[in-house]
């Protein structure tokens, strides 16, 4: 492995000339002040045009402390995704009141009691009790979606469509203005947050279609319908409309309760091929990992995996606060093993997604960056509002994932061809870093076929990348993944490859492979690599790079395939260790340390898998 390691780093330095394709870095999930929940947040200013000049490179104003901030690295791409849910009202009924033109007497009474509620809350500092109130009991996802389970603070003062239509169209002209192919892409997009009884149902909608076409349609919420496949139903409809392509992309399964990747659907019905091809056709990828924790797994479902407890988050999202239970339809590991097991009955995969990062920002800030975060709410930006609550159903800044980001391998820079890459699912996911990803394989790769540039870009070509299919052979596929690190960051730790699989007694199986690796360590006698050296000075938040690689590769076997088994594949790249968001507050602060919350963590990639179909 060791010389195959170094025959591969030298390609490394020139992939750029022996690739087709371009990396492009973006964040898919944003929110402004547009967004209701934002807006009562504190988000008092800060608007889409602010969100693609701060991910452009350009300094402007926090929204809650209005000093001066600017991103380390700008972005080549972003998505606005305000929640379609009471588009602009919040902000519109703070700042202009309610116009109680053509209402009745109860209507304006309504209107008024409302508007009044608002301005007390938000004037007063106490909007999160506003927030609270809007959020769903607890109950089971499926019976509150049949009974509706929309509050109704949810759903009030819908006289004012009027003002979400004129919202909709300023966010559409303000990614207009921004957009500037070949330079960056500024992507159109809404949240839809379905969340019934507290399951975290929520998608992220975007298109390739411009300002014209968005404006030919609302986007649709959850005031339409809860359902997933009403919004399927919805986009097939829409595409013809507006003329353009759409994607939904699932984010925080995490704290689905189980529902996000179900064997049923959301109305209880059995999962079957139709069902699984139409969640496929208009969800090709998923939301692994942001601010509200990471979706890789869960320690109670990953026993075996020593990484599988990273940045795991345990509230849902509702009015009172319960004890957080793992489930399977919850991570996306668990859902791509048990896309395998549905398969073979109903005769498709429902969960054959590739994986995006993306940060869930409510600040209009994408910040996924440790040592530069902003937090999730304005008011996270400040370290001390940060520390933990002894109210359990209060959220703590610290509790929050300084992450993610999407990689994507396109064409060019433009929407078109970064929702095309999205669909094929040639895209992967970071918790921050900007670690240069590339997984292929192909049915018989070898050393000589890697040895110069023009071999290398061969092999590419003929191979399946992440997010890809390979046929039945008879033996194991030839894997070739490699890594480097972001130039402004901490060193690579290793390279993992997560297999999952169905085995002859129809248990779905997984198992995590060491498969390249920085410094001299060796696998001890039970195949387990040695720990990285741990650098952080925890009394200054540094690190060193003395330990680890810039850049890692390797060419991999399956030692344990079988020709007969279905089976997915993907890789994981670790970091070396680095401080946490709460290490800098906490030093910033004078403090020893952020109490209950870990003073390190290993940054990581991950891949979207390559499925083997026998």
């Amino acid at each position: 492995m060791r010389t195959l390691l170094l025959t591969l780093a030298c390609f490394i330095s020139s992939m750029g000339a022996a690739e087709e394709k371009q990396l492009l870095w973006g964040d898919t999930h944003l929110h402004t002040t547009y967004s209701s929940d934002a807006y009562t947040n504190g988000n008092l200013t800060a608007d889409p045009n602010t969100a693609y000049r701060y991910a452009r490179g350009l300094p402007v104003l926090h929204p809650y402390h209005q000093a001066k901030v600017k991103i380390e690295t700008p972005l080549d791409f972003l998505v606005v995704t305000d929640h379609a849910e009471q588009l602009g009202v919040v902000r519109t009924m703070h700042r202009d009141g309610v116009d109680y033109t053509g209402l009745g007497l109860m209507d304006s009474l309504k209107a008024w009691v409302a508007g009044t509620a608002l301005n007390y809350a938000i004037d007063s500092g106490d909007a999160r009790s506003l927030f609270t109130a809007a959020l769903p009991e607890p109950m089971n996802a499926t019976e509150a979606a049949a009974g509706n389970g929309l509050s109704e603070t949810a759903s009030m003062v819908p006289e004012m469509m009027s003002t979400q239509i004129d919202i909709w169209q300023n966010i559409t002209n303000m990614a207009e203005q921004n957009n500037e192919p070949g330079v960056f892409s500024a992507l159109i997009g809404w949240e839809w947050t379905s969340l019934p009884g507290g399951s975290n149902l929520h998608r992220i909608v975007i298109t390739d279609g411009d300002a014209k076409s968005a404006q030919r349609y609302q986007p649709f919420s959850v005031n339409d319908s809860q359902y997933p496949e009403d919004l399927w139903a919805w986009l097939e409809k829409t595409a013809l409309l507006a003329e353009a392509d759409f994607i939904a992309i699932p984010h925080n399964s995490n704290i689905s309760k189980g529902f996000m990747f179900d064997e049923t659907s959301l109305r209880g019905e059995v999962i079957d091929k139709d069902y699984a091809e139409l969640r496929m056709k208009w969800e090709p990828i998923v939301e692994i990992t942001q601010f509200k924790g990471d979706s890789e797994t869960h320690p109670s479902l990953s026993a075996d995996d020593e990484f599988a407890d990273f940045e795991t988050y345990d509230r849902y999202i509702q009015r009172e606060w319960q004890p957080y239970e793992a489930k399977p339809g919850d991570y996306v590991r668990s859902a791509l093993k048990r896309g395998l097991m549905i398969e073979q009955r109903a005769g498709s995969n429902p969960y054959q997604f590739g994986v995006v990062g993306s940060t869930d920002s409510h600040t209009t800030l994408a910040t996924a960056n440790e040592r530069n975060f902003q937090g999730k709410f304005p008011a996270h930006s400040i370290p001390a509002n940060n520390r933990k609550s002894p109210d359990k159903s209060r959220l703590s800044g610290w509790s929050m994932s300084a992450s993610g980001l999407t990689a994507v391998w396109a064409t060019e820079n433009t929407r078109s061809s970064i929702l095309a890459a999205m669909k094929r699912k040639e895209v992967y996911a970071t918790t921050g870093p900007r670690i240069r990803l590339q997984f292929f394989a192909s049915k018989d790769i070898k050393e000589q076929d890697l040895k110069t540039a023009s071999d290398y870009q061969q092999a590419v070509k003929q191979s399946v990348p992440m997010g890809g299919e390979l046929a039945a052979q008879k033996t194991s596929p030839s894997f070739v993944v490699q890594a480097m690190k972001d130039p402004v960051d901490a060193n690579l730790d290793r390279i993992q490859i997560v297999k999952g699989w169905v085995d002859e007694n129809g248990l779905a199986q997984e198992k995590v492979y060491d498969v390249a690796w920085s410094d001299e360590r060796q696998l001890d006698e039970n195949g387990k690599l040695p720990a990285v050296e741990n650098t952080v000075d925890t009394k200054t938040a540094m690190y060193e790079n003395s330990v680890g690689a810039a850049q890692l590769a390797t060419l991999w076997r399956d030692p344990d395939f079988s020709p007969e088994q279905s089976a997915f594949y993907y890789a994981r790249v670790l970091q070396i260790p680095t401080p946490r968001h709460s290490l800098y507050d906490a030093v910033a602060m004078e403090m020893e340390r952020a109490e209950d919350f870990p003073d390190t963590i290993q940054e990581r990639a991950y891949s979207s898998a390559i499925w083997y179909k026998p």
